[in-house]
């Protein structure tokens, strides 16, 4: 069995299709992890026992790919330690130092295969610069995507792991396989979610505290909309970073810590993920960003130690 264990966003989701498509793979199974943590849970390692082959994609878990004991090829483009499990193949262009906006554009340079899905993934990233890359451009271009349409789909996709649904993030790569990509527009599913996680958002950012030029936004909310406030505070309206607390995620707390590409040369984000990790804090990230599930007891120790770097 070839199992594919991907990151529960756009970026995962259009990687994983870049795969099943590149190596031609009618047979397998994908998963996503908890939505929101950097972990194989149970579920996936079962997975892992019974498969033959295991692919794992945009989804930054050195520690756990260390202990697979089956060929794996592991590609990735968050910053991460080298992989020194023998049947590892790990494809990260962090690796020798240069910086990738999506793992989509990685997969898709692996095997060189480009087409929108290649695109998708990188607004699914990093936004409206995105736009920036004559490549992502030209590829939305080939099959008649305009900027909207395109940051609309990532809207959409990203409406099933925001929701927390689990199934829904694993169901979307065949819906990717199975359907014309302008169709997935009116895809009723996906737009039925994204309409109201798009008033939680904007619930979210009301009453946000300035410092320095960086934005802090609390609220509570059963959406996994963190990164989304961050990206809206940060690229929409314009502040130098932005911490997004959700004091109240499911029993959990959440913290998620966007920085703008200027602060980036500044802060070092893989510096911060270990020491939330020294909280116990389940942490990941990558250049830019960085996010971290921990106890609700433990959200204020992790909002001081992220303080430290907005002076």
């Amino acid at each position: 069995m070839n199992l594919i264990v991907h990151h529960w966003d756009t970026d995962g989701i259009t990687s994983t299709a870049i795969l099943v498509k590149a190596l031609g793979l009618d047979e397998f199974t994908n998963l996503t992890a908890p939505v929101g943590e950097f972990r194989f849970d149970e579920r996936i390692w079962k997975a892992v026992e019974k498969a033959e082959r295991l692919y794992v994609l945009d989804f930054n878990v050195p520690d756990e790919v260390e202990r697979v004991k089956i060929p794996t090829l592991f590609i990735d483009h968050h910053t991460q330690p080298r992989i020194k499990n023998p049947l590892v193949e790990q494809v990260n262009p962090s690796l020798g130092g240069e910086y990738w906006p999506a793992n989509s554009l990685v997969v898709s340079e692996h095997f060189g295969i480009w087409n929108a899905w290649s695109a998708l993934g990188a607004v699914g990233d990093v936004g409206e610069k995105a736009f920036e890359l004559e490549r992502v451009r030209k590829l939305l271009d080939r099959e008649g995507i305009s900027r909207e349409e395109a940051l609309r789909l990532v809207e959409l996709i990203d409406s099933n792991y925001i929701a927390m649904e689990r199934e829904a993030v694993e169901e979307a790569v065949e819906v990717f396989l199975s359907h014309p990509i302008k169709e997935l527009l009116e895809y009723e599913p996906w737009v039925k979610k994204a309409e109201a996680i798009r008033e939680a958002i904007e619930g979210a950012v009301l009453g946000v505290e300035e410092r320095n030029g960086f934005a802090i936004a609390h609220f509570e909310s059963p959406f996994n909309i963190i990164s989304k406030v961050a990206r809206k505070l940060v690229w929409e309206l314009g502040y130098r970073g932005a911490v997004a607390i959700n004091g109240n995620f499911h029993g959990k707390a959440q913290l998620y810590f966007r920085i703008s590409g200027e602060e980036a040369e500044r802060i070092k984000v893989a510096e911060v993920i270990e020491r939330l990790k020294s909280l116990g804090a389940n942490a990941g990230g990558k250049r830019e960003v960085l996010g971290c599930v921990c106890e609700r007891d433990k959200i204020e120790d992790a909002l001081k130690i992220v303080e430290e770097y907005l002076r």
